[in-house]
Parts: C-alpha cells; sequence; structure tokens
C-alpha cells in the first residue's frame, strides 16, 4: 500500500464502522470516539459523550463506578489488558425511545495502546453484553433450586406419612418401604427388600394375596386387598392395601406405587355392629360399607401424593396458605377454591373452633399435633349450612434450609365411623328392651 493509499483512508470513519462495541478513552478517562455499535447500544448519541469523561458520559451506580475506576488503574499500572467480573450496568432510554431502563449485564475488558515510546496513549474499552447468558444461567440456576426443593418436599412427605407407603418395579420387584413399614414390621430397609412376604402373611389369606397381586401385574390394572400381617410384636394386623401402576407417555408401567393402612380396630368394631343385634344387621353392614368405600378413597394412589388414600396438603408460610391440596382433601370442599388461599380465607368457619390457633403453634414450636375425632363445624356444600363432620389428622412442620417453611396435613375422615360407633352405644343402653339379645 502506497503512503498516498494509506493516507486517503479515513482512519475515523473506519473506527465508526468496526463491527463491534468499541470506546476510546484518553488515559484520564476522557471519551476520545466510539464506534457506531457502541452508539446504538449505549443510546447516547456520540457528540454527547466525546469529550467528557467517562463516568459523567455514562453514569453507573457507586460500586460499578469503582470497580470500573480500578480497572483503568490496573491498565495505567501494568499497561496491559484487565477484564473486569461481571458488571451490571442499566441503560437508560432516550426519551424519543420511550424512556425507562433496560436491565443489562456486560463482560468488559480494558487494552492499553501505546505510542511509538511505550507509553500509554490510548485505553480501548471492548463491552460484551452478556445479557441474555447471564439470563439463561440465572433461570437454570432458578429451576434447577427449584427442582432440588421439590425434591426435597417430596421426599420429606414420603418420609413423613402416618400410612405405609412402597413402590415396586415394573416386574413388581419391591425397590422401596419408607419408615412406617420398618416401624410395623420391625426390620431394616435391606431386609423388607429381600423379605419373603408368606412368612408375615396370615396362613388363611395367603392365597388370595398372592393370586391378586399376580393377576394386577399380568392386567396393568390396580390392585386392593384386605389381609393379615404380622406385626413386629408377633400380633397380626389387618391392613388395606392398594397398589396402582405408573405409566410413561408411551402408556408402558414404569412402576408400582402401593400404600397400605392399618384397619385392625375397625374391622373388629365392625365385627362388634355385625353381631350385636339381628334387627340392627342393616346398620353394621351399612356402616362397614361406608368405611370400605371411605378407606378405598383414601387407598387410592394415582401416584405417591395426588392419589393418596387420604386427605393431604400443605400449609406454606405462617399465614398457612395452601401450597397443595390432593383430590381426596378437595372432595370436602368441592365448592371451594383452596389453592392460593389462607386457610383462615378459604375456611373461615374453622377461625372460631380454635384451629388456626394450632396451626400456629405447629409453625412456631415445630411440636406435632394430632388430633383423634376432633369434630368439626364445616360448610360441606353451597348451603351454607354448617354440618359436624370428624377427623383424625396430624399437623407437622416441615422446613427448607433449616427454618419452618409450613406445615404438612395428613387426616381422614372418621365421621361415619364415629356415628355408627354412638349408634352402637345408644343401642348397648337399650338393651333387651330395645327388641334384641342382651350385649355380651
Amino acid at each position: 500500500m502506497t503512503t498516498a493509499t494509506a493516507a486517503a483512508i479515513d482512519y475515523r470513519a473506519l473506527f465508526h464502522a468496526l463491527p463491534g462495541s468499541y470506546l476510546l478513552l484518553a488515559p484520564d478517562g476522557t471519551v476520545l470516539d466510539n464506534s457506531d455499535e457502541h452508539v446504538a447500544v449505549s443510546m447516547l448519541p456520540r457528540e454527547q459523550a466525546v469529550g467528557r469523561n467517562i463516568f459523567d458520559a455514562f453514569p453507573s451506580a457507586p460500586d460499578s463506578q469503582r470497580n470500573l475506576a480500578a480497572s483503568h488503574e490496573q491498565v495505567r499500572r501494568t499497561l496491559r489488558p484487565d477484564t473486569m467480573p461481571l458488571l451490571r450496568y442499566d441503560l437508560e432510554r432516550p426519551a424519543e425511545l420511550g424512556g425507562g431502563t433496560e436491565e443489562r449485564y456486560w463482560q468488559l475488558t480494558h487494552y492499553p495502546l501505546l505510542d511509538a515510546n511505550g507509553q500509554l496513549q490510548f485505553i480501548l474499552q471492548i463491552p460484551q453484553d452478556v445479557t441474555a447468558q447471564h439470563r439463561a444461567t440465572a433461570q437454570a440456576a432458578e429451576a434447577q433450586q427449584a427442582l432440588n426443593e421439590a425434591q426435597d418436599r417430596t421426599r420429606f412427605i414420603l418420609e413423613s406419612l402416618p400410612v405405609l407407603v412402597w413402590t415396586n418395579r415394573p416386574d413388581g420387584t419391591p425397590d422401596y418401604f419408607n419408615p412406617r413399614w420398618l416401624e410395623f414390621t420391625g426390620k431394616t430397609l435391606h431386609e423388607m427388600l429381600a423379605l419373603d412376604w408368606n412368612s408375615l402373611t396370615h396362613p388363611d389369606d395367603r392365597a388370595g394375596l398372592v393370586q391378586g397381586w399376580q393377576k394386577a401385574l399380568a392386567d396393568g390394572t390396580p390392585f386392593q386387598y384386605e389381609y393379615r400381617l404380622r406385626r413386629h410384636d408377633g400380633q397380626y394386623r389387618w391392613l388395606l392395601i392398594r397398589s396402582s401402576p405408573r405409566r410413561d407417555a408411551r402408556g408402558a408401567i414404569s412402576m408400582w406405587v402401593g400404600a397400605a393402612n392399618d384397619i385392625h380396630e375397625q374391622r373388629q368394631m365392625v365385627q362388634e355392629l355385625l353381631g350385636a343385634n339381628e334387627t340392627q344387621a342393616a346398620l353394621a353392614e351399612q356402616a362397614y360399607q361406608t368405611y370400605q368405600q371411605a378407606e378405598t378413597q383414601r387407598a387410592t394412589y394415582h401416584n405417591l401424593f395426588m392419589q393418596a388414600p387420604a386427605m393431604i396438603c400443605i400449609l406454606r408460610g405462617p399465614e398457612h396458605k395452601y401450597d397443595f391440596v390432593n383430590p381426596v382433601y378437595q372432595q370436602i370442599f368441592p365448592h371451594r377454591e383452596l389453592l392460593g388461599r389462607t386457610v383462615a380465607e378459604a375456611l373461615p368457619e374453622v377461625k372460631d373452633q380454635g384451629i388456626i390457633d394450632i396451626l400456629d403453634k405447629v409453625y412456631q414450636t415445630g411440636e406435632t399435633f394430632h388430633a383423634h375425632e376432633l369434630p368439626l363445624q364445616l360448610e360441606r356444600d353451597a348451603s351454607q349450612e354448617l354440618r359436624v363432620s370428624y377427623f383424625n389428622f396430624t399437623y407437622q412442620q416441615f422446613q427448607e434450609q433449616g427454618r419452618p417453611a409450613g406445615i404438612m396435613v395428613f387426616a381422614y375422615e372418621v365421621t361415619d365411623l364415629v356415628r355408627a360407633r354412638q349408634a352402637l352405644e345408644k343401642l348397648r343402653k337399650q338393651g333387651p328392651d330395645a327388641g334384641g339379645q342382651p350385649l355380651a
């Protein structure tokens, strides 16, 4: 290239047209020029920036300004490039562009440009807009945190449910038992996974249990059965079990989810009702059928929680806001929207019945609360009429990151059982004069 040709090149115009965002500074930080792309990104006309100190032309937060000044000083002192940590620098839109502020994140590098004597002549600032990458990284971190919290919450609920929960592989091989199973059997998880169930099942119930489970595996259908299982103390206890297949997007069974309830006392009560008096057989049958329907509803598992065989909900925060409600719980209040509302908002009738005070105490102290056949006045439909219902329930605090986060509620309704027992007690008080035989 000849000298004449080189002299004819307009280097300022060339600098302006460079495909990148460049800001040329004097060693003292005075803005000397910038590229067209920098003008577009900064949204400040060139004539309003050139000749001014960089911090006057492009004001920034005190922390950002200190970091920028430190980087400039590093370049002046070492005469070597310096790349800054990620910097947030929001851009003010001009009024003609609608005004307002745009949140932006930048990666800035300062390059020293030396003269023929090796003295610092210019500082070239090259900012890279990394807002999209930063937001993507932040969103990924938030998503992972949400996933971790969901997994922790799921694990906590699974470990805390006061029912016996287990899972099986698609072929029926068990691969998980929750702590309630270990407490019931007195065995370790390793022993449970290798257990011969015939050794614990009552001899009279083994054939039906094996036959029903094998048929469910072959058909891929839910399995429900009542049988007697030997507890750790040697007593055979009646259990109501239900196991349901979980299918993947292709319809193939990926696992089986099961739950069991100890119904030993209920069975004994039903048997007592059935044998109390022949004239009361219809009442006893009705009570047992009602009980079976309630147990079937509570025992239905489509997955671990949404199909749990009991009323389950999660109340988050000190205001006790519904964060999760399973279908069984929602069925108690079919006319009400629960999710996203506090207990006081969704169920105003319980405020004067002490429920809010109990929830406050569990949340604040971490002491688990158990209630047995607790009567509550509830509006069960849109009639605005309060009716007495009875519930067994547990309130248990759960924590996140070592701090109270909410309360897990596990409950099941025992209204029919209470009324059946009341009827039985009434029958006993009537004695032989009621037309039946005296009770033993």
